[in-house]
């Protein structure tokens, strides 16, 4: 079994942790948001001087690849592609909703859907619909949230909705079919049999092209009390 580093920069928490044999030797978390370039940094050397220590070989690195915050995600993975070319490593590129449907699968009836949801501001989400076998049964969209969102599945079983943009929804999706789980945020750790899999399958990213995917562009905004 490989022996991965796993990074996860997509919304206010970031983390970084190190696996071997599917489990889990090291993990650093920050979940108070708006420090990624100093934790992550921080993080990643503690994990290097512990590969040094041990003498370990590194087999992969694997990142969330979004969608989720436009600089969390651009530290993230040019943390992740550095790595990558400086350890000669393969790259691994695991969607971010995946990884919050993963933490949440087994914790759920059989038979409902999750749906994790990241803020984009206002009443807007980045969602991607799985059931419990982590199938995409609606692609990953950006939606505004409303009174008739996901209606016509939720007339037919059970949404589980979770993650940062989830909390903001409660009172307007209030079909008895939904249900909200509160304080889920995507994790480094629980990146490791996600990222073991790809590994197995071969399935790894260009480390010089890839990008991660960001859903929308991003958009500079101007402070309307300009001194000049």
């Amino acid at each position: 079994m490989p022996s991965i580093i796993h990074i996860e920069t997509a919304t206010e928490a970031c983390s970084c942790a190190l696996s071997s044999d599917g489990k889990v030797l090291l993990n650093k978390e920050n979940r108070k948001g708006q420090s990624h370039a100093m934790s992550l940094g921080v993080f990643v050397e503690e994990i290097m001087q512990f590969i040094r220590d041990n003498r370990m070989k590194i087999d992969a690195v694997s990142v969330s690849s979004g969608p989720g915050s436009y600089t969390g995600l651009r530290i993230g993975v040019s943390e992740a592609k550095g790595l990558s070319y400086g350890l000669d490593i393969p790259l691994i590129a695991i969607p971010t909703h995946k990884i919050m449907a993963w933490m949440m699968k087994d914790k759920v009836e059989f038979g409902s859907l999750l749906c994790p949801m990241i803020d984009a501001r206002r009443m807007e989400v980045y969602t991607t619909i799985f059931d419990t076998n982590l199938n995409v049964i609606r692609a990953t969209s950006a939606d505004i949230v409303n009174e008739g969102s996901y209606a016509g599945l939720l007339e037919k079983q059970k949404i589980i909705f979770f993650g940062n943009g989830a909390e903001k929804c409660k009172k307007t999706i209030t079909h008895p079919n939904a249900f909200f789980v509160s304080g889920v945020k995507p994790q480094a750790s629980a990146m490791v049999a996600l990222a073991e899999n790809a590994f197995s399958g071969g399935d790894f990213v260009d480390s010089a092209y890839f990008e991660p995917f960001y859903l929308k562009e991003f958009v500079a905004t101007v402070p309307k009390n300009k001194i000049l």
